[in-house]
């Protein structure tokens, strides 16, 4: 806010050095021996009744009646130091009433004028900007909010798994844990920045897919599919693990290798994500199932980030469940992006 207000000093004195120049211009112009004199006038009482009103608006917050009883004040002192530097041009046919009443209907409205449309213009400006920062803080505190529910969400259900392996005294219980490190410390330190490279992301879900896969003896049952090339953007952190994790809760108990299918897809600047499971028996639907926050969560993270920038569709066949999500425009520069999401 502090350099908008300097920028706004800039202009203030840059337009009056450029007002003063045609003042001088136009006075020597016309080969007037008083022309120095005579711009000090005219300057310090246009600067006077402009600043006057300025900052009349600015300032008073009284009754109507006290505003205009203001405001005649400064338009009937307003002439009077374009009168002081003008006293020695006086003569007989130019009364002091004659150059007075001149210049109280035409310079005095004139600035009084400007002063209020700089007023307005300032003040809609400074509220616009308090405006965005204020919903800035809005949509980054919603992210925050969204985005911490994923460590202790995700936490819960894998310590789960971990529990299961230290209670059988399975000989993988370790390297469980070591995986967990691995994705925490990810989770922790590296998912606070507002993009990651679409890389360090596919790593994050391999090191989860490593993790789960120590609860089953076959073969990998995920079969990730990469298409592109994962180095040339970035995106949104863990925006695709609650949608890998719930395929992995709403399958069956038993898995056969390649059974999940997930599929990361890179064209240009659009990414295709999907992810595919057979259904298991819950009672529940997947996704949607009670105590979850998966989709909701992924739904408004998306909303925030990506608004009018992705599609997410999901498909029942009653055999399989496949979840679709396609974000366009990663490669956007940052105030565009910036821009939407205040927008929206």
């Amino acid at each position: 806010m502090d350099r908008i207000k300097k920028i706004f000093r800039l202009i203030h004195v840059s337009l009056w050095a450029l007002f003063t120049l045609l003042v001088v211009l136009q006075l020597r112009g016309e080969t007037n021996p008083h022309w120095l004199t005579l711009t000090v006038g005219v300057v310090a009482s246009a600067t006077g009744v402009f600043y006057s009103h300025f900052y009349l608006l600015t300032h008073y917050t009284g009754t109507r009646k006290g505003y205009w009883l203001r405001l005649a004040a400064i338009w009937l002192i307003g002439p009077l130091p374009f009168l002081l530097f003008h006293y020695k041009d006086f003569s007989l046919s130019n009364p002091f009433i004659g150059y007075y009443c001149m210049t109280l209907v035409t310079l005095v409205p004139i600035f009084i004028f400007l002063g209020w449309l700089a007023r307005v213009t300032e003040t809609l400006v400074i509220n616009t900007i308090k405006k965005e920062q204020l919903e800035k803080q809005a949509v980054e505190a919603e992210l925050y909010y969204l985005k911490s529910q994923i460590n202790p969400h995700f936490l819960f259900n894998t310590l789960n798994n971990i529990h299961t392996l230290v209670y059988k005294q399975a000989p993988a219980a370790p390297e469980a844990v070591m995986h967990l490190a691995s994705l925490m410390r990810y989770m922790i330190y590296e998912s606070n920045a507002a993009t990651v490279p679409l890389a360090r992301e596919l790593d994050y879900l391999r090191d989860y897919v490593s993790l789960q896969q120590l609860r089953y003896k076959n073969s990998p049952i995920v079969d990730l599919q990469i298409s592109g090339n994962a180095t040339a953007c970035r995106i949104a952190p863990l925006l695709f693990i609650h949608l890998l994790e719930n395929a992995y809760k709403h399958s069956p108990a038993r898995l056969e290798p390649g059974d999940l299918k997930v599929c990361v897809a890179v064209q240009e600047d659009t990414l295709t994500f999907s992810v595919q499971n057979p259904i298991g028996q819950q009672a529940t639907s997947p996704l949607e199932g009670p105590g979850g926050i998966g989709l909701p969560n992924v739904r408004k993270r998306l909303a925030l980030l990506y608004p009018e920038q992705h599609s997410l569709t999901i498909q029942n066949t009653g055999h399989t469940f496949t979840v679709n999500l396609t974000i366009h425009g990663l490669h956007a520069p940052a105030h565009e992006r910036k821009a939407q999401l205040l927008h929206h």
